[in-house]
């Protein structure tokens, strides 16, 4: 019997856990530190099931809505930001604490959306529906002399009709495919010629360079594995963009969903992972690969170094915590 050819494993540069998704882990970790367990997160404070698997060992208690926190609870928002509806809901509740874990760049978005609403101008939002970004952002627009409109794609943008097209603006989601946006971008400017948005898009950098690294190690590799939860939005952009390139790209929660059908006849495998994606996950599949074939190499695919970091809540910057995390990564 012919044995396999050895595998050749390139992993992206950057990958995994970007600065946002730090500090919203780093804010769980420091608020069961300070106040004990348990603390309730409300929706998963990132997207991804092995880190909220952690954190839920370890005393948080993830809920979807607020009603399901008992009063005198310290109560910790997702990494994702939340509507002004939730925010004036909290504040009318008997909590001990309220800590904000939104992802700064997102938080750029909703005070964008906010400014243009007291301007009385409208706003198109790009993003996918029922993602808890989206649903935050949207809830940013309070003026009833005008509106705030999701699209998806191009056909949204067809079909849209809005009630005043001589002051729109135009934000986006975080996580979205930057190629995939521009052309949204570029079909609202040929519907509503007046209309305008940031001077760069909303998109993170994180999000940007994740893509970016993608798009090399599609052209170098065999098959693709983005290592990231299915409802990570972050992620799914990574798979489909291999796919689009021509590489076929499979999402992984763990080594247990590995197919190793998907490996035959390939001999260089590409490894990537969501921004809300630990490394250690990388590390076991990698591991898990090595158990299952023979690996020649493992080579890390050069790519934009990230320096990116965002400050502690100010009430936890006492706090000392452990970053299991990345505890685990060592």
């Amino acid at each position: 019997m012919q044995h396999p050819e050895p595998l050749t494993i390139y992993l992206a540069n950057p990958r995994g856990f970007c600065a946002g998704v730090e500090r919203a882990i780093d804010i769980v970790e420091a608020a069961l530190e300070k106040f004990g367990s348990p603390v309730y997160v409300r929706h998963e404070v990132v997207h991804n099931r092995f880190v909220v698997d952690n954190l839920k060992a370890r005393g948080a208690i993830f809920v979807n809505e607020l009603h399901e926190i008992p009063d005198g609870s310290v109560v910790i928002f997702s990494a994702h930001g939340i509507s002004q509806q939730v925010r004036q809901e909290a504040q009318e509740r008997d909590f001990q604490v309220v800590l904000d874990a939104a992802c700064p760049l997102v938080t750029k978005v909703h005070m964008e959306v906010v400014r243009q609403s007291k301007k009385g101008h409208e706003c198109i939002l790009i993003g996918h529906a029922n993602h808890a970004e989206v649903e935050g952002t949207l809830g940013q627009y309070k003026n009833p002399e005008g509106g705030i409109y999701l699209v998806e794609n191009i056909t949204d943008v067809q079909q849209l009709q809005v009630k005043n097209p001589a002051h729109l603006y135009y934000v986006t989601q975080t996580t979205l495919s930057i190629d995939d946006t521009q052309k949204i971008i570029d079909a609202l400017k040929v519907k509503f010629p007046l209309i305008s948005g940031p001077k760069r898009d909303d998109i993170c950098y994180a999000t940007q360079n994740r893509q970016d690294a993608v798009k090399t190690l599609a052209t170098q590799c065999d098959v693709v594995l983005v290592v990231g939860s299915v409802n990570s939005s972050n992620s799914n952009r990574l798979r489909e963009l291999s796919e689009h390139l021509g590489t076929p790209a499979y999402l992984l929660d763990s080594p247990q969903m590995i197919d190793w059908q998907w490996f035959e006849d390939k001999k260089i495998v590409g490894i990537t992972a969501g921004a809300s994606a630990p490394e250690t996950l990388v590390k076991q599949v990698i591991s898990a690969l090595a158990q299952h074939r023979e690996v020649k190499e493992i080579k890390e695919v050069h790519g934009i170094e990230e320096h990116v970091s965002f400050s502690m809540l100010p009430l936890l910057r006492d706090v000392k915590i452990k970053n299991v995390f990345k505890e685990n990564e060592a």
